[in-house]
């Protein structure tokens, strides 16, 4: 008897020992479980959303009354038969059936009328070889347009109306920002004037083949034939752009719409309304952009500069001793940055200006000094 008792108090002394050491460490007879580790941001103070518009009416409001729609007719005459030329045929036909053959051709466009003396902005390609340009209001008043001058480098024209009382657009600041919501303007296919809505998708846009000077405004509101020449609008209403082309294989608004910043607007139709033409700076070179095989050639590493291709004689650049085969670096110090940029930059001096060219020659530095001379009229 003594030895079962000798027997069970270690037993049960190790079922309790064995009972403890589950209770405090269960892990030992656990299988082992798979931790997934989540790593929590440390909390900030997010930016608070920013407000949007229930409504873009005021915006309208104020807006539409300034947009225009431009109907143009434009006399067409259908040349004769060539066999009529033929002395052999012409005696099988009467004089009525010689004469040229005419027809009127019809299109429609949009404009905006930038002051309240009548000045209507709109696209140079609305208007181009039209016999009569009616101007039609929101409020239902019509009146003939006089064309006051165009720009073909920008596709802008300036027309002239005679009505009392003309509402006008406010122009917007400068500090135009990509994801501005925009509102486009304009009368699309005939239909009467409609406002679509959208976002500013980017900004200096070029390269596009569309005209010269180049700047455009992308944006997605929905933007069709019959849009051109409209507004642009900010959300209170102000212009930010003149509605001027389309990207598209059907026709149609595919969300990628472009539009001339109404900055350059102004200024073509103050040069219009002053000159009769728009003054631009002229510095009479040809540049081309460099590659890299041509960089290689210079010893220009990564450094950026335009070649110069041609230099026109008698010019500002061949005055101030611009050579071809040069490489162009810098304009009053400022690095040149692309062909079309550095244009467009060169067309913003004024005649007489003086500018400092910084040079690469033979692989040696050089600064020039010219004077910019007024661009001569496109032979287009």
């Amino acid at each position: 008897m003594r030895k079962i008792s000798y027997l069970v108090w270690p037993v049960v002394t190790g079922v309790l020992a064995a009972l403890l050491i589950l209770q405090l460490w269960p892990q030992l007879i656990a299988p082992p479980v798979n931790r997934v580790e989540i790593r929590e941001a440390a909390s900030i103070d997010a930016p608070a959303p920013a407000q949007g518009r229930v409504s873009y009416a005021d915006a309208v409001d104020r807006a539409a009354p300034a947009v225009v729609n431009i109907y143009t007719r434009t006399l067409v005459r259908q040349p004769a038969n060539p066999l009529l030329n033929d002395p052999f045929f012409r005696n099988f036909f009467n004089a009525d059936q010689l004469r040229q053959r005419e027809r009127i051709e019809s299109s429609l466009g949009s404009g905006v009328i930038l002051n309240p003396q009548g000045y209507v902005v709109t696209n140079n390609h609305v208007i181009s070889g039209a016999d009569s340009i009616i101007v039609a209001l929101r409020d239902g008043r019509e009146a003939v347009a006089e064309v006051v001058g165009v720009d073909p480098e920008t596709d802008l024209a300036v027309l002239k109306v005679e009505l009392e009382e003309l509402p006008s657009i406010t122009f917007a600041s400068d500090d135009l920002r990509i994801g501005d919501v925009a509102l486009a303007i304009g009368n699309p296919f005939g239909v009467g004037q409609t406002v679509t809505m959208g976002i500013i998708s980017a900004t200096g846009r070029n390269q596009l083949g569309l005209s010269t000077y180049e700047d455009f405004i992308q944006t997605d509101a929905a933007i069709n034939p019959g849009n051109s020449g409209g507004a642009l609008v900010d959300a209170y209403g102000n212009l930010i752009g003149i509605n001027t082309a389309i990207f598209s294989k059907s026709g149609g608004s595919q969300g990628i719409g472009f539009a001339i910043p109404s900055s350059l607007a102004r200024q073509v139709m103050q040069d219009l309304i002053t000159h009769g033409r728009v003054v631009r700076g002229w510095l009479g070179v040809e540049i081309q952009e460099m590659t890299p095989r041509l960089a290689e050639s210079f010893g220009m590493g990564d450094r950026k500069g335009l070649v110069v291709a041609g230099i026109f004689r008698n010019g500002p650049a061949h005055k101030a001793g611009l050579q071809p085969g040069d490489v162009l670096l810098s304009i009053n110090g400022e690095g040149v940055r692309s062909s079309r940029l550095e244009m467009n930059r060169i067309a913003g001096f004024k005649p007489g200006d003086r500018i400092t060219l910084g040079v690469l020659r033979n692989g040696h530095e050089m600064s020039l000094d010219a004077m910019i001379d007024e661009r001569p009229p496109s032979r287009s």
